[in-house]
C-alpha cells in the first residue's frame, strides 16, 4: 500500500498496485474531510429550467414549397421559391412551409421570420450553393465570440419569435470542397476580428464578407425567442452547425449529425438561456455541444452569459462531447447533463476550458450518469487553454460530476489545472470508473477537490506523475 499526498490540495490518493500480465492499478480516492462539507445544491435545477421552456406556437396555415416553383431535382435554384413562400406566410401572420421529398438546390440564404415552421419531410434535402456572392449582403452575426458583419449564415433568423425547423429531412451545407478550404486562409481575418474586439471597435465598422475568409455558420438564431429544432439531419456545414446566439427558450430534440468539416460543432449556445438539448445523435468533427459566452473584452462587458442549459439522453461522437468554452468571458452557469452515452470515440468527454484572456466564470456544472467508450481524456478542466493570454483568469468552481464511466482513456483520466492566484475549487466527483488509462490523475492549483468511489484500473503504463504544483 502506497499513500500519496497531493500538495496544495486537501486530497489524499490511495493506490493499490497488483502486477499480473499487465500493471493493474485500482484507485480508491477520497477526501479526508477536515470538517469540510459538499457545497449546497443551487436552487436552480433541471426541473426548474425545463419547466420554463415552451414550444413555439405556429399558426395552422400551411403552404407547400412546390407550389411556389421549387423543383427537387438538385439542379433548379429553389431560393426564389423559398423567398415567395416565406413572404406569403408572413402576410398571413405565420404558418408552416412543407418541403416534400426531393433534392432542393438553394443558391443563397434562407432568412426565417417569426411564427414560421420549416418542415422537411422524410427524403427532402436542402443543398446550399457554394458561390460566396450569393450570401451577401452581409448580416450582423458573430464569429468565434466576436460580433461583426459577415456572409449570411445559410439559415438565419434575426430577432424572431416562435420559429421551428422540423421533420426527417436533411440540411446539407455542401461545404467540404468549397467553404471548408477557407480555413487555411482565415488567419488574418481571425486575428483582425480579435483585435477589433480588444480595441472596442464599433460593431458597425467590423465588416468582413467579400475579400475575407471567415466561414459562415450553417444555422444561426440571433436574438430570438422560442425556438425548436426537431429530427432533422445536419450535414457538411461550412463552420459551426447550429449557433444559438443571444437567444432563449430553445428546444433541440432528436437532431442527427453527419458533419465532418473543420469546426463543425454540433450545437453552440452563446449568451443563450433556457436551452433543452435532448435525444440528439452527434457525429461531428468538432465539439458536440460547446457552451460559449463571448470572447475577451466584448464578452466581459456583456450583460449576461450563458445559463440554464440541460442536455439529456444524447449520444456523443466526434472531437469533444460536452464542452464549456473557450469563448466564455461573460460567464457560464447552471449546466445539467445526464443520461447520455456514446455512439463512438471522442477526444475528451467532459471539457471545461478557459485561459487568462477570458475572465468570467464557469460554475454550477452538473453531470450525472454519462458513459464514454474510447477517449483521449475522460475529464479535463483547465485554465490554460492553448497556454495564451494574461490578466483575466477565469473563476472555475462548483462542479458536480457523478456516475461517469469510460472504457479506455489513452491519455488522462482526470486533469484539473488552475492558477496560483485563482484555483479551481469545489469540484465534487463521485462514482467515476475508468477501465484502462495511461495517466490516471493530474492536478495543479486546486482547492477542495472531493473524490469518492473512483476506480481507475489496468494502466497502460505506470503513472509518471500525479500531483499538484
Amino acid at each position: 500500500m502506497f499513500l500519496l499526498v497531493l500538495p496544495r490540495t486537501n486530497l489524499f490518493v490511495i493506490m493499490n498496485f497488483t502486477f499480473k500480465a499487465f500493471l493493474l492499478a485500482i484507485f480508491s480516492l477520497y477526501l479526508i474531510s477536515c470538517g469540510q462539507k459538499q457545497a449546497a445544491t443551487s436552487e436552480i435545477n433541471e426541473q426548474s429550467i425545463v419547466s420554463q421552456i415552451t414550444e413555439p406556437v405556429i399558426p395552422e396555415y400551411t403552404v407547400n414549397l412546390i407550389d411556389y416553383g421549387a423543383v427537387g431535382d438538385s439542379l433548379t435554384n429553389c431560393k426564389p421559391a423559398f423567398d415567395k413562400a416565406i413572404a406569403v406566410v408572413k402576410e398571413k401572420g405565420g404558418g408552416k412551409i412543407t418541403v416534400p421529398a426531393g433534392k432542393y438546390l438553394i443558391n443563397g440564404p434562407i432568412h426565417l421570420i417569426s411564427k414560421l415552421e420549416l418542415h422537411l419531410e422524410e427524403g427532402a434535402t436542402l443543398y446550399f450553393g457554394s458561390n460566396p456572392a450569393d450570401y451577401l449582403p452581409m448580416v450582423k452575426t458573430s464569429w468565434e465570440g466576436t460580433f461583426l458583419y459577415n456572409y449570411s449564415p445559410f439559415i438565419y433568423a434575426l430577432e424572431c419569435n416562435n420559429i421551428a425547423i422540423t421533420g426527417k429531412g436533411a440540411i446539407d451545407g455542401e461545404a467540404a470542397e468549397t467553404w471548408s478550404i477557407w480555413r487555411t486562409k482565415q488567419r488574418d481575418d481571425q486575428l483582425l476580428s480579435r483585435e477589433m474586439n480588444h480595441n472596442n471597435v464599433p460593431i458597425e465598422e467590423r465588416k468582413f464578407g467579400e475579400g475575407h475568409f471567415l466561414r459562415p455558420q450553417l444555422i444561426q438564431f440571433f436574438d430570438c425567442n422560442t425556438i425548436k429544432m426537431e429530427d432533422v439531419l445536419i450535414e457538411d456545414s461550412p463552420f459551426w452547425c447550429v449557433h444559438l446566439l443571444r437567444s432563449e427558450n430553445i428546444i433541440i430534440r432528436g437532431v442527427r449529425y453527419n458533419a465532418y468539416n473543420a469546426n463543425n460543432d454540433g450545437v453552440d449556445p452563446e449568451y443563450a438561456r433556457n436551452v433543452l438539448i435532448e435525444n440528439v445523435h452527434f457525429n461531428n468533427s468538432d465539439d458536440n455541444v460547446a457552451v460559449k459566452a463571448g470572447r475577451d473584452d466584448e464578452g466581459r462587458a456583456a450583460d449576461h452569459g450563458s445559463e440554464n442549459i440541460v442536455m439529456r439522453n444524447c449520444h456523443f461522437k466526434g472531437l469533444h462531447a460536452v464542452v464549456v468554452g473557450s469563448e466564455m468571458s461573460a460567464g457560464v452557469q447552471n449546466i445539467f447533463v445526464h443520461d447520455c452515452d456514446f455512439d463512438g470515440k471522442v477526444k475528451r468527454g467532459i471539457y471545461l476550458k478557459s485561459n487568462p484572456d477570458r475572465g468570467g466564470f464557469i460554475r454550477n456544472i452538473h453531470v450525472d450518469n454519462v458513459s464514454f467508450g474510447e477517449v483521449e481524456d475522460c475529464i479535463y478542466i483547465t485554465s490554460y487553454y492553448k497556454n495564451e493570454g494574461e490578466g483575466h483568469v477565469t473563476d472555475i468552481r462548483d462542479v458536480f460530476l457523478n456516475n461517469i464511466s469510460c472504457q479506455n482513456a489513452t491519455g488522462n483520466g482526470l486533469v484539473i489545472q488552475g492558477f496560483p492566484e485563482k484555483k479551481v475549487k469545489d469540484v465534487y466527483i463521485n462514482n467515476l470508473k475508468i477501465d484502462t488509462v495511461n495517466n490516471p490523475v493530474s492536478m495543479s492549483d486546486t482547492e477542495n477537490i472531493v473524490l469518492s468511489d473512483v476506480v481507475i484500473g489496468k494502466l497502460a503504463t505506470a503513472p509518471s506523475s500525479v500531483g499538484g504544483h
